[in-house]
């Protein structure tokens, strides 16, 4: 099928209160301004320029900024903000196309960034519905190297780099920041369009509009230039929560806190991502491997597929259900003001090999409204039971399945009995640098800690709170924080042991990295020291086995 090219190109051009040039986007500042130019493909010609301002949340402009832009701070105060900005865009664009029935228009940006690493992301924090021709648009670095192979001797094909080689007077570098790059772009547009070029702009790129779940063969070879690691998530993320963070990336089907992209080119633009923010959390991204996705991702279970190939759902955990329940009790409990997705189909109940149940099940709702109201029935009774309910993924979906099948979907490598903690986080010895918090109520969040700590929250190390999980996967009472120094460790055990959460006194104890992972290996620690372990098992392999409590890291 030949690919049909648009009428009109809008050569767009955004602008943040940060860096821009390659580094656009990275540091996550705000769009403060817009450009852009209509292109008639057909006779062409180039309409006026047209730029509006926006108005950050966070007016703090970078030196760099000022310096490109010459923007003040203060000519921000009375623009619109993106949303308007956009409407103004979008108005804009259709009154001077005067759009029809047949006429089609694409955006044109000078590389990637504008729309993947700026737009999106940034639309997606603020809840902001993106235009639809957000949706697609023309890369122009690719589309200069598709008419003109020759110009990939030129080691960073920008816009003055496109101008250069085709031998255009750039008249337009005495224009202001912004303006010169669209007034560029439009010359090297028509010129690559009329002869002896004569190119035609067809196949734009796409934007993934929704992040499909599903899974993969662990027999697919996955691309090792294709996949994250992104750590610091906040507790209970959701899939939808980490497709939102890489909003105008499109992710391939599956991935979790490992993510797998469509192309080298998507999962270098999530690199660029690193520490940027999901709520008030930094998210850490790092390059993974083909492989360790699909210790995560690789399923093979035809109900497994089925049930996680539904687009875009929230995905809760039910857990201490009774043996009985059947898929109509599960519906009548959550009810008329939750509906689940496909009513009996979107029940995935987890058994052993011999079909008993375990008393877990996972339940899709389509939206995150459903999925909030169905979260407030946390522990509310089925039957003479009470239901423990939580958000989840689909990897835990497989995960949990695993763990209760004899043919496992997934193999995963037996958990490391020590060390516990990131080697770079493991303090030397005898520093007592962390402290343990025990007795807190089963559902306590990581939140709650943070608040319970008071004005010592600020002096955690990153990554430093350590949820303790028991062999079943639930919460033991236990914490372990890691802690900037030990003087901060000392005051916090001292300020906040029998501290109150949620009606329980909750005990502080002072204790270093050494001691922590010796608890975690059986052993116990209070104020009069430590006590050893239990009686080590011998396993089959000839290995010894300590009851290893499990942490789940923040």
């Amino acid at each position: 099928m030949t690919a049909v090219s648009p009428d009109y190109l809008v050569v767009l051009f955004t602008t943040t209160a940060g860096a821009h040039g390659s580094k656009l986007g990275s540091d996550e500042k705000e769009v403060i301004q817009l450009l852009w130019k209509v292109i008639n493909l057909a006779n062409k010609k180039v309409g006026e320029l047209h730029e509006v301002t926006v108005r950050p949340d966070h007016l703090d402009l970078t030196d760099e900024c000022k310096e490109a832009t010459e923007i003040e701070t203060d000519s921000l105060y009375m623009a619109p903000q993106l949303e308007q900005a956009l409407q103004q865009f979008n108005q804009s664009v259709g009154n001077e196309l005067n759009i029809g029935v047949g006429t089609s228009f694409c955006l044109c940006t000078d590389g990637q960034l504008h729309v993947r690493q700026v737009l999106h992301p940034e639309a997606s924090k603020k809840n902001v519905l993106l235009p639809e021709c957000f949706y697609s648009f023309f890369d122009l670095r690719k589309e200069f190297m598709k008419c003109c192979p020759g110009a990939s001797e030129t080691n960073e094909l920008d816009v003055e780099a496109m101008v250069d080689y085709l031998g255009l007077s750039n008249q337009n570098a005495q224009y202001k920041f912004g303006a010169s790059e669209v007034d560029n772009m439009g010359d090297i547009i028509v010129t690559l369009i009329s002869d002896p070029y004569s190119y035609k702009f067809s196949d734009p790129e796409r934007v993934n509009y929704k992040f499909e779940s599903g899974t993969c063969s662990k027999l697919e070879i996955i691309d090792d230039n294709t996949v994250i690691r992104a750590r610091g998530l906040p507790w209970q993320s959701s899939d939808q929560d980490i497709a939102r963070f890489f909003k105008g990336l499109n992710i391939a089907k599956n991935g979790e806190a490992l993510v797998r992209f469509v192309s080298e080119e998507h999962r270098d633009l999530a690199l660029q991502r690193h520490k940027h923010h999901m709520g008030n959390r930094y998210i850490e991204v790092y390059k993974a491997t083909g492989e360790d996705f699909l210790k995560i991702a690789g399923g093979t279970s035809n109900e497994v597929a089925q049930f996680l190939s539904k687009e875009n759902q929230v995905i809760v955990r039910m857990r201490g259900l009774p043996f009985t329940a059947t898929a109509e009790e599960v519906l009548v409990f959550f009810g008329q003001q939750c509906p689940v997705t496909g009513g009996k189909e979107g029940i995935l109940f987890v058994t052993y090999p011999d079909n008993r149940p375990t008393g877990d099940a996972f339940v899709l709702f389509a939206c995150e409204e459903y999925a909030q109201n169905a979260l407030k029935k946390h522990k509310e009774l089925l039957g003479k039971r009470y239901i423990e309910l939580f958000r989840s993924t689909a990897a835990e979906v497989q995960q949990v399945l695993n763990r209760y099948s004899s043919t496992p979907l997934i193999p995963l490598p037996t958990p490391p009995i020590i060390p516990v903690l990131p080697q770079p986080f493991i303090p030397p010895v005898n520093v007592r640098d962390c402290i343990r918090l025990r007795g807190l109520p089963y559902a306590a969040t990581i939140e709650d800690i943070l608040e319970f700590l008071g004005e010592f929250s600020a002096d955690i190390r990153t990554h430093g709170v350590h949820m303790v999980l028991n062999h079943q996967g639930r919460p033991s009472g236990d914490s372990f924080i890691q802690m900037k120094s030990s003087d901060r460790a000392y005051l916090a055990s001292q300020k906040c042991h029998k501290k109150t959460m949620k009606d329980r006194y909750v005990e502080v104890f002072q204790c270093s990295a050494e001691e922590m992972n010796f608890v975690l290996m059986g052993g116990t620690l209070n104020r009069n020291g430590l006590s050893p372990p239990p009686c080590k098992l011998p396993c089959k392999s000839g290995l010894w086995v300590l009851p290893l409590l499990f942490a789940c890291c923040w």
